[in-house]
């Protein structure tokens, strides 16, 4: 080979290499509340979904609950964006018929009790916007206290006599959401 053309070879491989460098993307750290889903069936044996919920996961992290989700205001039920639920058939959120589709979830904790609210409202930070004009449902349900304290806020399905019940914990506070068919 000749001696130019291995000269050229080896600078245009430090071109592209410095070129690459110069413009390779800075990805973010991770999240301080990470995004995850839960829904129902939880496993993919079975196709047929029912419901999917999508929220970010905070951390009390030496923090009280009544800091991060306060009493009788609207919470975005996680962290950052707020959560989208999915309902893949029409169900009813108490006496409340919602139609298949995908909506935020909301909540308004209190001692003893959420209300929680199905908004059409999508893709909104946080509760910042929420509007109850935009409410499809609401339903108060009851706080239960257990033993066992979670750090970090999380949400899963479990099946129901007739439909799924959304069961949201963290800290001790535990709250049973009940979707029927």
């Amino acid at each position: 080979m000749k001696k130019s053309t291995i000269i050229a070879t080896m600078a245009f491989s430090l071109t592209v290499l410095f070129a690459s460098n110069a413009t390779a993307q800075k990805f973010p750290d991770l999240d301080k509340s990470p995004m995850d889903v839960a829904a129902y069936p939880n496993d993919y044996k079975d196709a047929a979904k029912l419901a999917k919920v999508t929220y970010s996961r905070p951390q009390l992290k030496g923090r009280s609950l009544d800091e991060l989700a306060p009493a009788g205001k609207v919470w975005r039920t996680g962290a950052n964006e707020a959560a989208e639920i999915t309902l893949y058939k029409d169900m009813k959120l108490g006496e409340t018929k919602i139609k298949a589709g995908t909506y935020t979830l909301y909540a308004i904790p209190e001692k003893d009790n959420y209300t929680i609210i199905i908004s059409k409202d999508l893709n909104v930070w946080g509760s910042y916007f929420y509007k109850e004009a935009n409410d499809v449902a609401r339903l108060k349900v009851p706080v239960t206290v257990a033993k066992e304290s979670l750090e970090s806020f999380g949400m899963v399905f479990t099946k129901a006599d007739n439909g799924i019940v959304l069961n949201l914990g963290w800290d001790k506070v535990r709250v049973a959401v009940p979707f029927t068919e």
